[in-house]
């Protein structure tokens, strides 16, 4: 089909699975090369939003007419012959594919006797990898809970480094830190920061100020570690609970609030709700709530809330793997989809044996934990990057905030859950205690902290409430480099209705 190079338009999701055994090692578990049997896809087009596909079933070849593996030509042969087909490589987005699809030595025609002979020491040789046979009728079975993928961490709940049982010197050496003492100064202010600035700005949607706002309780050391493992040049797709990359980028206070309150200088010129940043300076796409989206290039892709249960997520994870695309997928999985449990939506580990179904290196990790958060980043940034792949990491972590302010989470889960992760499993008080230990801060550093942001908060939501709303004009401009006679007229009617009824129209916006 005709290449189209828009992007794949991707929607994730966040899901969570308590009670997984920890593992210090950052160990990615190994890729499978695998291919679904008697399928091969064929990528057609690529559309903003979607990804069309086409299967062509692979299919023994007639007794009486064989045919190139290419399919352009015919060629007749007797019954029961066996030839070797030439191997055939395909291109799919520049990357090359099976170069053989011949079959093994086993005669399929053969008697059964001969079959039974060969079975123990012969297999199939299939695209993606040489397959063995058996007399076993054995399935698959569905994932053990007995059995789950472990989850790497580096400190405990109280903050302090786990040592390896084994007693040699490259276990010991594993398990140090690999993270500066600068590098984490930056990343517990930023966390402390992110605590900060979700705390006024709910209480300012509370007040009225705002139309909308959630928060990152429970979850700040996902974004703002992540951040600090990642260079400036890649490109974050975020999902809206990311506003720590933008922290740590570098986003000011006066421009998060000035897209929270929509006036004339956020970015998005008051066309986005609430909490839906973006940043083409800090390469930081602007959130969406329902979707995420994937670029063949380094990307850190933050998977969007629900939509795990859609099928661009495998689509997705399948295109990457395929095509080999250095895109690192990051996960939080919280544990809620709103008030649905991670229970009521899957029966599978988790999402990071989606990642190994598909031929992805996948780890599990404590997404509470800054330090393991930033060591398995790096890890599979350096991955992408240097080996030119996809990578998974499923971060585990709680929600502990409301879904947003138009939710109350109380409702639907126990109060006693939500204060065990909020004081006992709390990702900033347990990079805090880090942090001291190694004599690098102080509760003199805390309060000053704490009180600065605070107050430079304030002043940027008092100076952001102050400035001009975008002009109507705003809402027809930048689609089109010249203007349609359609929205010029659409324009026009509507500043007819508000000038005939002000009243239903707020009063700030310059018409």
């Amino acid at each position: 089909g005709k290449k189209n190079t828009d992007k794949i338009s991707l929607s994730l999701s966040i899901l969570s699975v308590p009670k997984v055994p920890y593992n210090n090692n950052v160990r990615l578990l190994e890729k499978k090369n695998f291919f679904w049997a008697n399928m091969a896809f064929r990528v057609i087009t690529m559309k903003s939003g979607a990804m069309m596909a086409t299967a062509r079933y692979l299919t023994r070849r007639n007794m009486t007419h064989g045919g190139s593996c290419c399919g352009n030509h015919h060629h007749h042969h007797p019954p029961f012959e066996r030839k070797k087909q030439q191997s055939c490589s395909r291109s799919l987005s520049g990357f090359w594919r099976f170069n053989s699809t011949k079959a093994s030595a086993v005669d399929v025609y053969s008697s059964d006797e001969d079959v039974t002979n060969t079975n123990h020491h012969q297999g199939l040789d299939f695209p993606g990898g040489h397959v063995s046979y058996t007399h076993s009728l054995n399935f698959i079975s569905k994932s053990s809970t007995q059995n789950r993928v472990p989850c790497y961490r580096v400190l405990d709940d109280n903050g302090v480094v786990i040592r390896s049982s084994s007693g040699d010197l490259e276990s010991q050496l594993q398990q140090q830190p690999l993270i500066s003492q600068q590098t984490a100064l930056k990343i517990y202010r930023e966390m402390v920061r992110l605590q900060v600035m979700d705390t006024i700005f709910y209480e300012a949607q509370r007040q009225g100020r705002l139309s909308f706002y959630l928060t990152s309780t429970g979850e700040e050391a996902i974004s703002v570690a992540s951040a600090a493992a990642l260079s400036s040049d890649d490109v974050v797709m975020p999902q809206y609970r990311e506003p720590g990359v933008l922290l740590w980028r570098g986003f000011s206070l006066r421009e998060f609030a000035d897209q929270c309150f929509g006036n004339k200088d956020d970015y998005g010129k008051g066309r986005q709700m609430p909490i839906h940043y973006g940043s083409n300076k800090l390469n930081y796409f602007t959130v969406s709530s329902p979707l995420a989206f994937e670029e063949a290039c380094m990307i850190q892709l933050l998977l969007c809330l629900n939509s795990y249960l859609q099928g661009d997520f495998h689509a997705g994870l399948n295109f990457a793997a395929v095509t080999e695309s250095p895109v690192v997928f990051v996960c939080r999985n919280n544990g809620w989809a709103i008030s649905t449990n991670v229970s009521e939506q899957f029966r599978s580990d988790g999402i990071v044996v989606k990642g190994q179904a598909y031929g992805i290196d996948s780890i599990r990790v404590d997404g509470n934990d800054a330090i393991a958060v930033y060591n398995s980043i790096r890890a599979a940034r350096q991955m992408a990057v240097n080996q030119g792949k996809p990578v998974l990491v499923e971060f585990l972590t709680y929600r502990v905030g409301h879904h947003s302010t138009s939710d109350d989470s109380t409702k639907y889960r126990p109060m006693d859950e939500i204060e065990h992760w909020k004081v006992t499993r709390n990702p900033v008080s347990r990079f805090r205690k880090w942090v001291e230990g190694n004599g690098w801060w102080n509760d003199d550093e805390e309060s000053e902290l704490r009180s600065a942001t605070r107050k430079q908060l304030l002043q940027a939501i008092q100076a952001a409430e102050r400035t001009e709303k975008p002009s109507l004009e705003e809402m027809f401009s930048d689609v089109y480099d010249e203007t349609p006679s359609n929205l010029r007229e659409q324009h026009e009617q509507l500043r007819e209705i508000i000038k005939r009824h002000p009243k239903d129209y707020p009063s700030d916006i310059p018409v």
